[in-house]
């Protein structure tokens, strides 16, 4: 019988406790949650974006990222902009609060993951990668 510590559904929980605990720790200076901190990030990539496109990247369904991104708004992160009469078609753009805090978010956030990936070497780091990104098909 397999062990409860062998089950990927515990392992892969487990290592995402750990990697959220560790983000929401380090984006508590910026007032933000890890989700709304990855939302900021994908913004920095792509400002302008729908809001329709940024949930499909994110692999986010609308009810959730609706919400991240009313909380975004409220603290003066982004402005939803309607494209069109249909206040559904969202176009998201950066407040000056964003841009001024971007390099040294984008910074932190490579350093996080310097420092979340560091117990491994190059070569695992890549197989993690390409391993977890097989797992999500």
């Amino acid at each position: 019988m397999i062990n409860y510590q062998d089950v990927i559904l515990f392992i892969l929980s487990k290592a995402n406790q750990k990697v959220y605990g560790t983000f929401k720790a380090r984006l508590l200076p910026y007032g933000l949650t890890p989700m709304q901190a990855l939302v900021l990030h994908a913004l920095y990539g792509e400002e302008g974006i729908s809001a329709g496109e940024l949930g499909k990247r994110l692999a986010l369904d609308s009810a959730t990222l609706s919400g991240v991104l009313d909380r975004l708004t409220e603290n003066g992160w982004i402005v939803k902009n309607a494209l069109t009469e249909d206040k559904r078609v969202l176009n998201i753009q950066l407040t000056d609060k964003a841009r001024q805090v971007r390099n040294k978010f984008l910074k932190e956030t490579e350093e996080l993951n310097r420092e979340i990936l560091s117990v491994f070497n190059t070569e695992e780091r890549l197989l993690l990668f390409r391993m977890l990104k097989d797992l999500r098909k």
